[in-house]
C-alpha cells in the first residue's frame, strides 16, 4: 500500500461481495498497483484486507494475462511465509477478470506517511524498527522468498506504536509496475531499488539487502539514499551508477547502512548478518521472531519407463523389464505353465498402457545434434515388439512422429507435453523446440537465451495429473523445484497445436 485514503473513506458505490464471500466495507488506501479495502470475510466472520490488484492497460490481452497469472503466482509464494511481522496473505481470488488479495488486516499507516507526516525517526527509534523489518526479510530469504520492493510504503507501523510489518511481498513484480515518479512513493520507482535491478537484472536477496538500506537511509535522513529528481529517467541512472548522497544524521547507523548501500551485491552482507549487527546497535533489546521455515511437499517423482520393450509370446516366460530384480526373474521362470501365461497377460497390459501414456519419445524434438533425456526408451531390432501385442514405435529415439491417428491422439499430446517438462531443466533444447512461435511471441518474443535464463533458476521440474480437456487443450500440475528451496506447485491449462507431425505449446495459462 503506497498511498493512504483517510480514514473512514466511503465506498462511492453500493458495498460489493469480492468472490461471493468478502464484503467491502470501506476504501483505506491506494497505490499504483491498486487500491485496498477493508473488508469482511462473510464465512469466517472476521475483518480483512482486500487489495483489489490493477491489469496493465493498453497493452494487448496477452499482456493483461500474463500480469494476471503472474499476480496469482506471487501471491501464492507470499502466502507461504507465517510470520508475526509479515501481513498474512490468506486467500487470492480472481472476481471481475482480475486478481484479489485478502490479507490480514492491520489498522495502520505506512512508515512513507508516518516520514510525510512527523519528519524522519531519531536513530534510537530506527534501529528497534530495523531490527523487526530485518527480521521478517531474513525469514523471508531463509523460505527462498525474495520481497522486490522494500520500501517505506510497504512497511506498516501498527496503530499500538510498536507492530511493524511488512506487506506486499513479490506483487510489485508480479503486477508488472514500473511506473517511475520522482516522488519515490509508487511501487516501481527507482528511489529505492538497488542499482543491479535499475539496470534490469533480475532482483535477488541482495537486492533486498540494498531497498532495506534505503528504506532505513531514507528514515532516518528524511529523503532517499539518491534524492529525488523531476526527471525520472535522470533518477533511475543516478540509482543505476549507484552514487548515493552521504548520510549526514545516521550517527552510529551509518558504519552498517553504507554496507547495505554497496554497489555491488556480493559486497553487501546477508540479511541474517544485518540482523546481528542490528542487534548489536540495539544490545539485544528488541526481539527477532523466529519461526519455522514453511513445510515442504514431497518432489514428484515421474514415473519409470523402462528402457526396453520385450513382450513374451502366449504360453513363454516373460522377460522382465531391464534393471528389474534378478530373484523376481528366477521366481518367474521357476512358476508354473499357467502362472506364466497369466503373468504375460498383465505384462502386456501395463506395458502397452505405459506405452501409450509415458513415453516422451512420443514427440521427440526435431532432430538437431541434442539427446533426448535418459528416460526416453531405447529401441533397436532386438528389443522391437511384436507388431500383434504393442503399438508400434518409432525406430529411433530421433526419429520423426508419425502423422497418423495416434500421433493425433489426446494421448499422444497428453504425452507430449510430459515429453516437455522432462527435459527441463536438463535438455533446454529440445524444451525449446516443443513451445511454438505464438508462444514466444505471447512472452515479449522471447528468445533462447531467455528462456535459458528463466529455466536455470529451477533444479528440476514435473508435470502431473495431465488432463485432456478439448480437442488441443489439456490441464497438468507443474511442480517447480529451486535449489535449496521449498518446490512450488501450480496448475496450468494449455493449448497445444502440431507443426510437421510433431506437437508443440501455443499457450500457457
Amino acid at each position: 500500500m503506497d498511498d493512504v485514503a483517510p480514514k473512514g473513506f466511503p465506498l462511492t458505490e453500493e458495498s460489493r461481495q469480492v468472490a461471493g464471500r468478502y464484503e467491502l466495507v470501506e476504501l483505506i488506501g491506494s497505490g499504483a498497483m491498486g487500491m485496498v479495502w477493508r473488508g469482511e470475510d462473510k464465512i469466517l466472520g472476521r475483518v480483512v484486507a482486500v487489495k483489489e490488484l490493477l491489469m496493465p492497460v493498453n497493452q494487448g490481452e496477452d499482456k493483461v494475462e500474463e500480469a494476471r497469472n503472474r499476480a496469482m503466482r506471487e501471491a501464492r509464494i507470499a502466502a507461504r511465509l507465517q510470520h508475526p511481522n509479515a501481513i498474512s496473505v490468506f486467500n487470492v481470488v480472481e472476481h471481475e477478470d482480475r486478481p484479489w488479495l485478502i490479507m490480514e488486516y492491520l489498522p495502520s499507516r505506512s512508515l512513507a506517511v508516518k516520514l510525510r507526516e512527523d519528519g524522519p525517526l531519531t536513530v534510537d527509534e530506527a534501529i528497534p524498527f530495523a531490527v523487526q523489518l530485518a527480521g521478517v526479510l531474513a525469514a523471508a530469504h531463509r523460505a527462498g522468498i525474495v520481497h522486490r520492493d522494500v520500501k517505506p510504503g510497504n512497511v506498516l507501523l501498527g496503530d499500538d506504536g510498536s507492530t511493524v510489518k511488512v506487506t506486499d511481498f513479490g506483487i510489485s513484480r508480479a503486477v508488472g509496475d514500473v511506473t517511475l515518479t520522482a516522488t519515490g512513493e509508487i511501487s516501481g520507482t527507482p528511489a529505492f531499488l538497488a542499482p543491479e535491478v535499475a539496470r534490469g537484472e533480475e532482483a535477488t536477496f541482495a537486492s533486498d539487502v540494498f531497498a532495506l538500506g534505503a528504506t532505513l537511509y531514507m528514515a532516518v535522513e528524511g529523503d532517499p539514499p539518491f534524492g529525488t529528481a523531476d526527471n525520472a529517467i535522470a533518477l533511475l541512472y543516478r540509482v543505476s551508477s549507484g552514487s548515493i548522497n552521504p548520510p549526514k544524521q545516521a550517527g552510529k547507523l551509518e558504519p552498517l547502512l553504507l554496507k547495505l548501500l554497496e554497489l555491488k551485491p556480493e559486497d553487501r552482507p546477508s540479511m541474517a548478518e544485518v540482523v546481528t549487527e542490528l542487534r548489536e546497535l540495539d544490545g539485544g533489546v528488541t526481539p527477532v521472531a523466529t519461526v519455522p521455515e514453511p513445510p515442504t511437499l514431497p518432489e514428484a517423482k515421474p514415473p519409470v519407463v523402462p528402457t526396453t520393450v520385450a513382450v513374451p509370446a502366449a504360453g513363454a516366460p516373460a522377460a522382465p523389464p531391464a534393471g528389474s530384480d534378478r530373484r523376481r526373474r528366477g521366481m518367474i521362470f521357476a512358476g508354473a505353465g499357467a502362472l506364466l501365461v497369466v503373468i504375460a497377460v498383465i505384462v502386456t497390459v501395463v506395458l502397452t498402457r505405459n506405452h501409450g501414456e509415458e513415453n516422451p519419445a512420443a514427440n521427440p524434438p526435431p532432430a538437431s545434434g541434442t539427446s533426448a533425456p535418459s528416460s526416453a526408451p531405447a529401441t533397436s531390432s532386438a528389443s522391437q515388439p511384436s507388431p500383434s501385442t504393442q503399438p508400434s514405435a518409432p525406430s529411433s529415439s530421433s526419429a520423426p512422429p508419425s502423422s497418423s491417428s495416434a500421433a493425433n491422439s489426446p494421448e499422444a499430446m497428453a504425452s507430449a507435453l510430459r515429453a516437455y517438462f522432462s527435459y527441463l531443466p536438463g535438455n533446454l533444447e529440445a524444451g525449446w523446440a516443443m513451445i511454438s512461435d505464438k508462444f514466444r511471441a505471447a512472452h515479449k518474443n522471447q528468445t533462447f537465451d531467455e528462456y535459458k535464463a528463466w529455466w536455470s533458476r529451477f533444479s528440476s521440474v514435473t508435470a502431473n495429473d495431465v488432463k485432456v480437456t478439448g480437442e488441443n487443450t489439456l490441464t497438468a500440475v507443474i511442480t517447480y523445484h529451486r535449489a535449496g528451496g521449498s518446490p512450488t506447485t501450480e496448475t496450468h491449462r494449455y493449448t497445444m497445436s502440431q507443426r510437421n507431425g510433431t506437437w508443440q505449446i501455443d499457450v500457457e495459462s
